[in-house]
C-alpha cells in the first residue's frame, strides 16, 4: 500500500522588532503576533501519519523540554517529541536566533510557550554559553512573562549538529539558567525558571 505524502506544515512569517524589551501595550501587541505564528517543522522530522504510527514530530526524534516552574505557574514540565512543538529561526537583522517551545501542562489545563532569544548565537557557533532573553506565554489567556534584559538568563549550548547538507537546519540542545524570576507584563506576578533542559530545531533559512 502506498504511504501517504508527508504532512505539510507552513510556517507563517513573524519577526520581533529590535530591541526586544517590555514596552507596555506595544510589547503585548508584538508578543500577540508571535503567538499567532505557527511553529515550523523541519522536513527531516516530518513523518507521514498512518494507522499504528507515531504522530508528526515537530521537534525531531530528540525533541525534549524539561523544567520546573515556580510562582504564577507551579508545575513540572516534561514535554517530549510526541507532545512538543518547536521552531527555531534567526532574529531580525540576523542578530542571533530565537527558539520556541510549546506544549500543554500534564493536566491539559495550560497551553504554554517558551521563547528563548539568543542575540549572540551565530550560524557557525557550536557549544558555548550565551546570554539570553526568555519569554513565557500562557496561550489563550494573554498572560506574558519576560526578562527585562540579558542580565538574568544564560544558555549553555551543549550540542548543535546539522540535519542535512544545506548548512541551514540543525538540531540544538542545551540548558537554560535564570537567576531571577520573569516578571509578568502588565501584571504583578512572576514565574521562575531556575533551570531548563531543551532539545529542538534551528533553521537559519526560516523567516
Amino acid at each position: 500500500m502506498k504511504r501517504p505524502d508527508p504532512v505539510q506544515i507552513i510556517q507563517k512569517k513573524c519577526a520581533l522588532p529590535r530591541p526586544f524589551a517590555p514596552q507596555g501595550a506595544l510589547f503585548l501587541a508584538v508578543l500577540a503576533l508571535l503567538v499567532a505564528c505557527e511553529p515550523a517543522a523541519d522536513p527531516d522530522s516530518i513523518a507521514a501519519i498512518a494507522p499504528g504510527e507515531e504522530p508528526v514530530l515537530l521537534c525531531g526524534n530528540e525533541g525534549r523540554l524539561q523544567t520546573e516552574l515556580y510562582g504564577a505557574f507551579a508545575i513540572e514540565v516534561d514535554w517530549n517529541k510526541n507532545d512538543l512543538e518547536c521552531a527555531g529561526m534567526p532574529r531580525p537583522e540576523g542578530r542571533g536566533a530565537r527558539l520556541r517551545f510549546a506544549g500543554k501542562s500534564a493536566d491539559g489545563d495550560l497551553q504554554l510557550a517558551i521563547i528563548i532569544a539568543i542575540p549572540d548565537l551565530e550560524r557557525d557557533a557550536h557549544n558555548g554559553e550565551f546570554s539570553a532573553n526568555v519569554t513565557l506565554i500562557e496561550e489563550g489567556n494573554g498572560r506574558f512573562f519576560s526578562t527585562p534584559d540579558l542580565n538574568n538568563c544564560l544558555v549553555d549550548i551543549t550540542a548543535m549538529s546539522g540535519l542535512n547538507d544545506s548548512g541551514d537546519r540543525y538540531s540544538i540542545a542545551g540548558e537554560l539558567f535564570c537567576v531571577t524570576p520573569l516578571p509578568e507584563i502588565n501584571g504583578d506576578s512572576s514565574v521562575s525558571i531556575p533551570k531548563m533542559l531543551f532539545s529542538g530545531l534551528l533553521d537559519w533559512s526560516a523567516s
